[in-house]
């Protein structure tokens, strides 16, 4: 937790911005984390800059029929991702392919990867520089512990900023 927090307070007290992505739940919970920075967590401060790869339908659906659905975030990360960025992902049960992609693109551009995990982490396990993994075989409880996790992160992020 220490380091996912040194890194993106790192990322945005240098102007960079935090990239996050996910699949079903962990959309929409990458979705909340993003936008946690952009409005405000607990105080009024600063719109910190976070991008969430899953809220363009259009660009979502392009780069699917294009690109296949491996390469929805990837090709995201591609557009938007500068060395210094951060990446957060988010799997549930780590054997998303789009995820580990977008992963894979990151280290290639320079950006920081954080990946929040479940289950076993699978074949994900390995991939980010940090990673926070869920043990277990819920995918509710997981994603409620990803949740708490995503939650203590805005907050300590905040406290810092």
């Amino acid at each position: 937790m220490t380091r996912a927090v040194d890194a993106i307070t790192t990322c945005l007290a240098d102007g960079r911005k935090l990239l996050v992505c996910g699949n079903g739940g962990s959309a929409a919970d990458a979705a909340h984390f993003a936008t946690e920075f952009v409005v405000r967590f607990i105080r009024d401060r600063p719109a910190y800059p976070a991008i969430c790869l899953t809220r363009d339908g259009g660009l979502m659906s392009a780069a699917g029929n294009d690109y296949g659905f491996d390469e929805v975030f990837a090709r995201q990360v591609a557009a938007f991702g500068q060395p210094g960025d951060v990446l957060i992902c988010l799997s549930t049960s780590g054997s998303s392919r789009n995820v580990q992609r977008a992963l894979e693109e990151a280290k290639q551009r320079g950006v920081v990867t954080i990946a929040l995990l479940g289950r076993d982490g699978s074949v994900t396990k390995g991939m980010a520089e940090i990673e926070l993994l869920v043990r277990g075989e819920n995918t509710a409880r997981i994603q409620e512990a990803h949740m708490l996790l995503l939650h203590v992160i805005c907050e300590a992020v905040e406290a810092r900023l």
